[in-house]
């Protein structure tokens, strides 16, 4: 059973998943869940696992990922908290995850089990259809990143992630918006080489669009990353 703090905190927090719902079914729905963390850099679930639970993210920060068959790891989208994953478990037939998730940092969740959640979605209809909205918004933003990938340059690509990234995961601080990302990580979004997104990333360090720090980018002037864009 979820602690009477995480029903406190998560009734404040915004998620979609959670909207449209009565405060009396709200915790009840919390109140079947369990609470998880997990350290900085773990795993969450695994590509190819039984999709036996669906998570709902209420603190920290967490992604998706897929390791493809030669090994090669590529970063699919970040989440923060209200966001939920591992959405298979709601299917009617046994599936598995299609994607792998990792905490970025120290990161809480709330987990449901498969035959619990699915009870829940036939008890409050609106979980599905919130679900199926969430759905349909990774649908959206694949279609954008694959239409990114064939008509944008790699220019285009890693300056539209800073952007995102800044709006999605951003701190805003003195001086602009820091973004906790690495060169490699926005190369594997990006889909370009470490080389190229360091390059990129120096240039725009010239024209004081991004201010490189250790681990971490800040976006200082978001309109100089489209300047002579070709």
């Amino acid at each position: 059973m979820a602690a009477p703090g995480i029903l406190s905190t998560c009734s404040k927090l915004h998620s979609r998943f959670l909207d449209g719902l009565a405060p009396r079914d709200l915790e009840r729905i919390l109140a079947a869940a369990k609470h998880r963390r997990y350290l900085a850099n773990s795993v969450i679930v695994n590509q190819g696992n039984p999709a036996d639970h669906l998570f709902l993210l209420t603190k920290g920060r967490a992604r998706f990922f897929l390791i493809t068959p030669e090994g090669q790891k590529i970063i699919l989208h970040w989440l923060i908290p209200g966001e939920i994953l591992g959405g298979a478990a709601l299917l009617h037939k046994s599936s598995v995850y299609f994607v792998s998730t990792e905490a970025v940092k120290e990161t809480s969740i709330l987990a449901w089990d498969r035959a619990t959640i699915r009870g829940l979605v036939a008890r409050y209809p609106v979980l599905l259809e919130n679900t199926l909205f969430t759905a349909s918004e990774y649908l959206a933003w694949y279609v954008a990143a694959h239409v990114a990938l064939i008509s944008q340059s790699a220019r285009q690509r890693l300056a539209h992630v800073l952007v995102s990234l800044a709006q999605s995961i951003g701190v805003n601080v003195p001086g602009g918006v820091e973004i906790d990302v690495t060169n490699e990580e926005l190369a594997s979004t990006a889909n370009i080489t470490p080389f190229t997104a360091s390059h990129l990333l120096s240039e725009w360090q010239s024209n004081r669009a991004v201010e490189k720090r250790r681990g971490k980018v800040l976006l200082r002037s978001p309109e100089r990353l489209f300047l002579h864009v070709v």
